[in-house]
């Protein structure tokens, strides 16, 4: 009896080591299968993290080069569109200057014009003043600005304003008396070159009583 009973503990001594055995080994399967689970879910999360990476630079360094095919080309057309305004600015200055330049001479000579006339008025005013035109021994023009010594009735403050005369080119109105022609003066501006006689804006500009 004691050795049946000794066989029979020793049966299951060993069909519980077995059966602990077992549940190890499922328990570990099962732990191995999730911690490997994990990894390959770890795996795969770092390969596409890597794959996005790698598509969002490709995509970036595509724009990139794609901006600067836009920029090249952008700044291509504002260097011709500048080069178009370059030209047609030369020719509206070719077309408008030489039109400017000439309104500008006229209207100097529509003013020297009107000075002289003002100045006519003022030799007129010291004739009726004097009983004479100023004369060259009188110093001419001069006389309008600083009373000589034999005009006895000379107006106080003179027959013209801001000295001496001048034309519209800053040059000295010219006076002879007496004038050709029978006239009793003659008085001109010598024009834009400031010298006797001259064509154009150069020429002479006389007074026409």
């Amino acid at each position: 009896m004691k050795v049946k009973n000794i066989q029979s503990e020793t049966a299951m001594e060993q069909y519980s080591e077995s059966a602990v055995s077992n549940q190890f080994e499922q328990c570990s399967d099962k732990h191995t299968s999730s911690v490997a689970l994990k990894i390959a879910q770890s795996c795969h999360s770092e390969h596409s993290s890597l794959l996005n990476d790698c598509s969002s630079s490709v995509a970036f360094g595509l724009a990139a080069r794609s901006n600067g095919v836009r920029m090249k080309r952008a700044s291509g057309f504002t260097l011709i569109e500048v080069m178009v305004v370059i030209v047609i600015l030369g020719v509206l200055a070719a077309l408008i200057v030489p039109n400017v330049m000439g309104r500008s001479e006229k209207a100097k000579i529509d003013t020297t014009q009107i000075t002289l006339k003002g100045v006519a008025g003022a030799l007129d005013q010291y004739k009726l003043d004097n009983g004479h035109f100023p004369t060259m021994q009188e110093g001419g023009l001069d006389a309008l600005v600083n009373q000589p010594a034999t005009a006895k009735n000379w107006m106080p403050g003179g027959y013209v304003k801001g000295g001496y005369p001048k034309d519209s080119w800053k040059n000295d109105v010219q006076y002879v008396i007496p004038g050709a022609d029978n006239r009793a003066f003659d008085l001109y501006s010598f024009g834009a070159d400031g010298k006797e006689g001259g064509e154009g804006n150069d020429a002479d500009i006389y007074y026409q009583p």
